[in-house]
């Protein structure tokens, strides 16, 4: 088993330090806005102000883990599906209009591995350092790798999700004809590890990817054979989306749709991990599936469940 000792994101919803945030979460609206932390209380205040917003979001979301730890971790392991954005579109920005050498923080800074990097800077880790950006199920191969690491003799792993909004997101999405998707930016980080202690919150008993399928509902049946359940033994489904298979999301009993509440975003199967895991530790929920079908040809699949 791989057991959640710490967790925390910020998003659209109270989720940041606020155990219990499962209560009181509501839709989101056109106009909702992140609920930012005071980012100098988790990151030193000469740092903090070279960092931009993704950076900062992830750096204290990672902060508040390993602040309820009280323990390092052996590696950091980070899922995006689009990086750091708005400093993509400096480096691109400047590249356009600066003649001749062109600075290169802009572009250091917009590689999708800037972000588990500065975690591991701001931290002093040396060990294992890696992303994954595979659109979609970023975040599950993320955790997937964090696994594959415990079971080689890791005690703790730093996995996360963090993906962002920029304005230029609006104007592509008019342009593919998705006015109607809410686009946002949210960033979840948790401690995994094989031992359970007095701060476990629940553990993942499964994770599974599917690539190039036809049919989500006949890809759905073998997990769940896998882990001796069926669909009826699953208190809640958090799935990521209900616009590509309507019929299937309807069907599950207590199913939520995460991306009324937080948006969409590449990642956003992570934030759905989170608010599991916190229904779970407050004991209105005792096994939860995720359920990420922001594409119809993929599909995310990870059992939590109370310990």
């Amino acid at each position: 088993m791989y057991y959640i000792n710490a967790i925390s994101s910020i998003s659209h919803q109270p989720t940041f330090n606020n155990d219990g945030f499962s209560k009181h979460i509501e839709p989101i609206g056109e106009n909702s806005e992140i609920i930012k932390p005071v980012y100098k209380e988790y990151i030193n205040p000469n740092i903090l102000r070279r960092m931009g917003n993704l950076i900062r979001m992830s750096v204290a979301s990672s902060s508040e883990c390993i602040n309820k730890m009280n323990s390092d971790v052996d590696a950091v392991i980070v899922g995006t599906g689009l990086g750091c954005l708005t400093d993509t579109i400096k480096f691109l920005t400047n590249f356009i209009q600066i003649e001749g050498l062109i600075p290169p923080t802009s572009f250091i800074q917009s590689t999708h591995n800037t972000i588990a990097g500065q975690i591991s800077l701001y931290f002093k880790y040396n060990g294992y350092n890696t992303t994954y950006t595979q659109n979609t199920l970023s975040f599950e191969l993320a955790l997937e790798d964090a696994m594959m690491c415990l079971d080689e003799g890791m005690d703790n792993v730093l996995v996360g999700a963090a993906d962002e909004f920029i304005p230029f997101l609006d104007e592509f999405k008019k342009q593919v004809g998705l006015d109607s998707i809410n686009l946002t930016s949210a960033v979840t980080f948790l401690v995994l590890s094989k031992d359970k202690t007095s701060e476990t919150i629940a553990k993942i008993s499964d994770c599974q990817m599917i690539f190039n399928i036809n049919d989500q509902t006949d890809s759905l049946s073998p997990f769940l054979a896998k882990n001796n359940l069926k669909i009826q033994d699953i208190d809640t489904v958090k799935y990521t989306t209900p616009i590509l298979n309507g019929e299937l999301t309807q069907s599950f009993k207590n199913g939520v749709d995460t991306s009324s509440l937080v948006g969409i975003y590449p990642t956003n199967s992570a934030f759905g991990l989170h608010l599991a895991a916190d229904e779970i530790q407050i004991g209105t929920s005792q096994k939860v599936l995720i359920y990420n079908n922001l594409r119809q040809s993929k599909l995310g699949l990870t059992l939590i469940e109370n310990i």
